[in-house]
């Protein structure tokens, strides 16, 4: 007699001897968050400061290492969601952080990780001309939606010109007098 139809009939009969044959054991519903977001400063800012493309942001933990340029890889991690809450993405949730090149992101995000360096965090309210603007990212962010973002900056590497400022938000240009 099979395993299978073994554990069937005893399932059946209301018996269960072999391990795995019965109904699964109940579980407790867990949050499936396996990271949180690290410390902010104690005196970090609750009001938003306005770049000049209309980029809000405050820094939720300084750090005087390395900014990235739009050129670098950075790895981060970090969490999205709209004006009404909904979550839309996390590298919280996988517990595994991200990486890409800094270039390869809407406008908003590239702005603000320049804002801070290796270790920083940043909070960022990015209206639609710096996100996704009428398009949207179909199935995850409707036409014209404000993103929010919580990102921390984790690593930058990859940049074939590491010695070069990060952009001057308030110019808008990386090089002086150009």
């Amino acid at each position: 007699m099979s395993y299978r139809l073994a554990c069937s009939l005893l399932i059946l009969a209301g018996l269960s001897v072999f391990g795995g044959c019965g109904p699964p054991p109940v579980v407790e519903e867990q949050d499936d968050r396996r990271f949180a977001p690290g410390p902010t400063d104690e005196d970090a800012p609750e009001e938003f400061t306005a770049t000049e493309s209309g980029l809000k942001y405050r820094i939720r933990r300084q750090s005087t290492e390395r900014r990235p340029i739009t050129s670098d890889i950075v790895t981060v991690h970090y969490r999205g969601w709209l004006d009404n809450g909904k979550e839309f993405d996390t590298s919280y949730a996988t517990g595994f952080e991200k990486t890409f090149r800094l270039s390869e992101v809407v406008v908003g995000w590239q702005e603000g990780l320049q804002l801070i360096g290796i270790g920083g965090m940043i909070e960022l309210e990015i209206p639609p001309h710096l996100g996704y603007g009428e398009a949207g990212d179909p199935g995850r962010i409707g036409p014209n939606e404000t993103l929010h973002f919580q990102i921390e900056l984790i690593e930058i590497q990859g940049s074939p010109y590491p010695d070069l400022p990060p952009i001057d938000s308030d110019s808008g240009s990386d090089t002086e007098g150009a």
